[in-house]
């Protein structure tokens, strides 16, 4: 039974998410809020939902990109290089991200006779990204049941994944992962350098599968 609504990025996670749970998301939604890489994200989401005949929705919220404070709204040259951990990648929170995107996202759930919405945090944001922590996550479903009718609640079964999990079940199902997108600083290659780089890179080796991403280096 499709009674979901998906927030999809174009990356790695929400990508496989979109192929993992296939039969149960009836609509998926992209937000276009300013940041380096957004574009070529959202061009992967609609790559995928038309192969897999799921439609999708594309918001603008760029008053993100005007109002909020972080690098990932800055440039490419704001973007930290190296590894993917707390002190080095602090400065790419958007603040209240999936906050804000999940509340939209419940109001299209309601007024589309959905049930669920879903989304592809993972267990390695947590130390980085308050909006992908589990407490954060239970929270707000629990808001979002007691403001909607239907008592909506969010779907998160990558909470306490890794991305290499993540990337081995792609792996299972498929996915082309040349169809997604991850560089924060949002060039036509990956840089190869910024911490969602080497997380991707690493993911994909550590799972066992060829990595198809074209780098700069």
């Amino acid at each position: 039974m499709k009674d979901a609504i998906m927030v999809l990025s174009g990356g790695m996670d929400s990508t496989t998410m979109l192929y993992d749970y296939a039969d149960r998301i009836a609509l998926a939604v992209t937000f276009d809020y300013g940041s380096n890489h957004n574009a070529r994200e959202i061009a992967c989401a609609r790559y995928n939902c038309e192969r897999l005949g799921i439609e999708l929705v594309e918001v603008k919220m760029d008053f993100i990109g005007r109002l909020f404070n972080s690098s990932l709204l800055s440039g490419a040259d704001a973007i930290p290089e190296g590894s993917y951990d707390d002190d080095n990648m602090r400065s790419t929170v958007v603040p209240f991200r999936n906050g804000i995107m999940l509340a939209a996202a419940a109001g299209l759930a309601e007024s589309r006779g959905l049930h669920t919405v879903m989304l592809a945090n993972h267990a390695g944001d947590h130390a980085i990204y308050p909006d992908c922590r589990p407490g954060f996550v239970d929270a707000m479903s629990r808001a979002i049941s007691e403001g909607t009718y239907d008592h909506i609640t969010i779907f998160a079964p990558y909470t306490a994944l890794t991305k290499t999990q993540i990337a081995a079940r792609g792996g299972e199902l498929g996915v082309d992962y040349s169809h997604t997108y991850s560089c924060y600083k949002g060039g036509e290659r990956h840089c190869g350098r910024c911490g969602t780089c080497c997380e991707r890179r690493e993911a994909l080796r550590d799972a066992g599968l060829p990595d198809p991403t074209p780098y700069e280096e």
